[in-house]
């Protein structure tokens, strides 16, 4: 429908064809019932001027078309816009002068028009016929709408509840916003701490973002708005208390706000107020039902950041600092972290570099799954192995006393952990694994193998089928090379073949322990998907071979 007759309340009605005395005496009685009327006198004329229209936005609401035009049938025409994708939904009602008028009723209704009228024909008559038409046009168009909005509602929240960041959810939000709106589009959550995260439509460019004083005067803003706890609160905020630049860059525009509250935390979305015309109710219902969608959708999001936090602190508390490694003797190490990038839960990596006797012990483990409860029973596995090696550091040793507490205290819970005990005066290494990524030699004459050295998970008792550990020796120029499947296991690719990824990778690396860790995570530990943790360890020049 023609976008100027709705706001101004006038119907547009295209009169097509016949003798300029009938065009002329239909065009004064339309305009006498309050329609506008353009007439043509042929069909090229009639789609010369729909083409202008269409360009210009201003469309016809109706045409009335003769059946008999000079250049081709009426029925033809109607025929060619039902076939164009925007002209077939403009009404068309056909005037026919024949007797009898059952034929070019018939063919009229045929070609896809939707009423064929006889001429000559009374006023009221063609008043009704073209209201009714008109009327049936602006429900299809309201229905379609509607089943447009509705769709792209139902998308947008699938959208949103599938998120799996609070950065996803916000941004997915606004963008849905800015769809349903047709307006730039801002989306904020206020957490629980004050925290504010806030996603912004995609056509707004990144130049000249808010600043922090902006986002303050935001998270004041909506903390007073939802301290009422309304389910949905509607409001306009006038510029200068909303401050500029979320919806253009530098410039302050009026916003209208739509908060809702799933549980603890406040969703905002926010549009500009560009005139003093309300949103329509059905725009209005789209955007309170999204607001409702984030919020409930933000609210798990939240908690799991909350969970993530305390098992991030309580790994990182029990995970010594690479820089703060105890010296041990004869051997240098390095170890890494990184939690997973994408991941709102945590998972239970974990290394250990202990002093043995005259020896060093070192651990590289996952507890299996990505939850509170596997950081937790990562922090058991490695106080049970600091305790453990007081009276007994032989690796074999040490994977079935692990593998015995698991099934005691923790019989749901299987694990995978590398053990391997070094003696620096001679350079011999044994190493029991317990259903980890074999540990990696890479030599310092060049190249890399990964030791022969595998065994059953700990916590499924397997304890007989354990392989006695495994023994090799390092030279001072060798260093051994611990990770987790983290630091290479991608969804989709085998991990054979990521192993090997990694072996090639190694092959060459710089000398030192501690670059060869960051050149790893240099090129295998951004965007991961799990935690990564690794360790590698070097002799320290000076002690003898047997």
């Amino acid at each position: 429908m023609d976008g100027n007759s709705r706001r101004n309340g006038t119907t547009t009605v295209l009169v097509v064809g016949g003798v300029p005395e009938d065009r002329h005496a239909m065009s004064t009685l339309l305009r006498g019932a309050g329609h506008e009327a353009v007439s043509v006198a042929t069909a090229a004329d009639a789609l010369r001027e729909l083409d202008t229209r269409l360009r210009e936005g201003t469309l016809p609401d109706v045409l009335l078309v003769d059946v008999r035009l000079r250049d081709m049938t009426g029925f033809e025409l109607c025929r060619r816009l039902k076939a164009h994708h925007v002209l077939a939904a403009l009404p068309v009602v056909h005037l026919s002068a024949a007797r009898p008028p059952g034929g070019d009723h018939r063919r009229s209704l045929d070609s896809g028009a939707e009423a064929c009228l006889s001429t000559p024909a009374e006023p009221e008559e063609i008043r009704t016929a073209v209201w009714s038409v008109v009327r049936a046009a602006r429900l299809r168009s309201e229905d379609q709408a509607l089943i447009r909005r509705l769709t792209l509602l139902s998308e947008t929240i699938v959208t949103v509840q599938a998120a799996r960041s609070l950065d996803e959810l916000v941004d997915a939000a606004a963008e849905g916003t800015a769809r349903l709106t047709g307006l730039p589009a801002a989306v904020f959550v206020l957490g629980p701490e004050g925290e504010l995260y806030r996603g912004m439509s995609p056509e707004r460019i990144a130049l000249a973002l808010p600043d922090r004083a902006a986002h303050d005067a935001v998270t004041q803003l909506i903390g007073r708005l939802g301290a009422d706890r309304a389910v949905v609160h509607r409001t306009v905020v006038h510029a200068p208390l909303w401050p500029a630049g979320f919806f253009r860059p530098g410039v302050q525009d009026d916003a209208r706000l739509v908060l809702a509250q799933g549980g603890k935390a406040p969703v905002c979305l926010a549009t500009p107020v560009r005139d003093s015309r309300p949103q329509s109710p059905a725009d209005e219902a789209g955007v309170a039902r999204l607001a409702q969608a984030t919020a409930l959708a933000a609210e798990p999001l939240l908690m799991y950041q909350v969970e993530r936090h305390v098992a991030l602190t309580l790994q990182r508390s029990f995970l010594p600092e690479p820089d703060k490694l105890p010296d041990l003797p004869g051997v240098d190490i390095a170890v890494r972290y990184e939690p997973a990038s994408r991941q709102a839960e945590i998972g239970g990596d974990f290394y250990a570099a202990l002093r043995v006797g005259d020896g060093v012990l070192a651990a590289v483990g996952d507890v299996v799954g990505h939850s509170l409860e596997a950081a937790t029973v990562m922090v058991e596995i490695r106080h049970a192995l600091r305790a453990y090696c007081v009276d007994d550091s032989d690796p074999a040793v040490l994977a079935e006393r692990l593998d015995r507490m698991l099934q005691r205290y923790h019989p749901e819970v299987t694990a995978t952990v590398c053990l391997i005990l070094v003696e620096p005066d001679t350079g011999r290494v044994r190493i029991a694994n317990a259903g980890h990524i074999p540990p990696l030699i890479v030599r310092g004459a060049g190249g890399a193998d990964y030791a022969k050295a595998h065994g059953p998970l700990l916590g499924l008792g397997l304890a007989v089928n354990r392989p006695t550990p495994t023994e090799l020796f390092l030279e001072p120029s060798d260093r051994l090379l611990v990770v987790t499947d983290g630091l290479i296991e991608t969804r989709g690719t085998d991990l054979a073949v990521s192993m090997e990824g990694l072996r090639a990778a190694v092959a060459d690396a710089a000398p030192g322990v501690r670059p060869l860790c960051d050149m790893l995570l240099d090129r295998f530990g951004q965007d991961r998907e799990d935690d990564v943790a690794m360790l590698a360890l070097q002799l320290r020049p000076g002690r003898t071979r047997p």
